[in-house]
């Protein structure tokens, strides 16, 4: 799924929790592999690519590929349209259409006008069928990445006492987390090195959206605007959203990042705007998460 995906728990002291952690790790492992043959979008050979190139016609998929199809069209309904599985034209049209490392070896720049997004109403779901109208195309993207990480931590649940999966900074924790919550530091998306502010986490999930991790040229990056069909020019350059679940954060950064400073009225959010300050309203009595160290 292009990133590095990491399993952490509790060092294990015995030979049968060293077997428990090896069990863990190869299903995290295999999960992700299996996904990212389903979801990855720069294959021919995956049910993502079969699904868009059959536009037009109704087409079967698997229960997993319907599930975050249904959980992404409930984002977008929820978010107004912010949150659109169907902006891959526009994202191709902007130049992100290979693997990013192939986008920044080739240092690409958008040579087409922008397509049309928003027509994920459109789509049509009959039984485990799908029918996408013609033209459109899906990408799920980093909701597919953090639906993985929840299925990857449910499945490892019984085998350690507590585990955190953290692909590429989508993180879900399950177990009896130890007291005081795990601490999780938020990245200064102007440098890499330094941390805006440190979470402690005790429970469920968090996502980051950025404009800064996958550009390949001035305003251009993967996450595009539906209200314009190209890259997002926000007055916030990252988002970070805590939900019960690693796609459902997902999705809420995505959101969070389009929708500005109001989502604070909605989501459990930090976000930086342009000139480095963060803004959050996770609180300090929260039961789930703690911000224990402000900028």
């Amino acid at each position: 799924m292009g990133t590095v995906v990491t399993l952490v728990t509790a060092p294990p002291t015995r030979k049968r929790e060293r077997r428990a952690l090896d069990a863990a790790f190869g299903i995290v492992r295999r999960t992700f592999v299996r996904e990212d043959e389903r979801f990855s979008r720069f294959r021919t050979s995956t049910e993502i690519s079969r699904v868009n190139d059959a536009a037009g016609s109704w087409t079967e998929v698997s229960k997993p590929f319907l599930e975050v199809l249904e959980l992404s069209l409930e984002a977008a309904r929820i978010s107004g349209g912010l949150f659109d599985p169907t902006v891959l034209p526009a994202l191709l049209a902007a130049g992100y259409d290979g693997d990013f490392d192939e986008v920044l070896a080739g240092a690409r720049l958008a040579l087409h006008p922008p397509e049309p997004c928003g027509r994920w109403p459109e789509i049509e779901i009959r039984d485990r069928s799908v029918l996408l109208p013609r033209g459109v195309a899906v990408d799920f993207g980093g909701i597919a990445k953090g639906w993985t990480s929840d299925r990857a931590a449910r499945r490892i649940r019984k085998l350690l006492p507590w585990a955190l999966v953290d692909a590429g900074g989508d993180l879900r924790v399950v177990g009896d987390i130890p007291a005081g919550g795990l601490s999780i530091a938020i990245e200064d998306p102007l440098d890499p090195t330094a941390e805006i502010l440190r979470l402690q986490l005790e429970r469920g999930a968090l996502a980051t959206s950025s404009v800064t991790t996958r550009s390949w040229g001035e305003n251009m990056h993967h996450l595009i605007d539906p209200r314009t069909a190209k890259p997002a020019d926000t007055d916030v350059l990252q988002a970070t959203v805590w939900a019960p679940k690693c796609a459902a954060a997902e999705m809420g950064s995505k959101w969070a990042l389009l929708a500005g400073e109001s989502i604070l009225e909605q989501l459990p959010a930090v976000l930086v705007r342009k000139d480095g300050s963060a803004i959050t309203n996770l609180l300090a009595d929260d039961r789930s998460i703690d911000v224990v160290q402000p900028a």
